[in-house]
């Protein structure tokens, strides 16, 4: 092998090891923040729903008609969703029976 070609290899070794281990970096980033993470109802606007309802009328995100369904959810940092006058899952199905 010559000197140019053993050059390249190494380099892209190197470079490959590189992209591998920020790879794993970023999926384990990815990660964490969702555990840190609750759902709260009543706080969606209008389209912007993080997923299914609680009646079961839709199972996709941003299908929400209007603001701040009881039924509709996004995440949130765990522990804010009180501060903004949202509702835990419980509190939601409660809501929505009494409707």
């Amino acid at each position: 092998m010559n000197q140019r070609a053993l050059i390249a290899a190494a380099a892209a070794s190197l470079l490959s090891t590189m992209m591998v281990s920020t790879g794993a970096n970023a999926a384990s980033h990815a990660t964490a923040p969702a555990a840190a993470k609750e759902k709260c109802y009543g706080i969606a606007k209008a389209g912007q729903n993080d997923c299914a309802n609680l009646a079961g009328t839709h199972s996709c995100a941003g299908q929400s008609k209007v603001d701040a369904d009881k039924g509709e959810w996004k995440y949130v940092v765990k522990g804010t969703c009180n501060t903004m006058k949202g509702l835990t899952a419980d509190e939601a199905k409660k809501a929505s029976m009494k409707s």
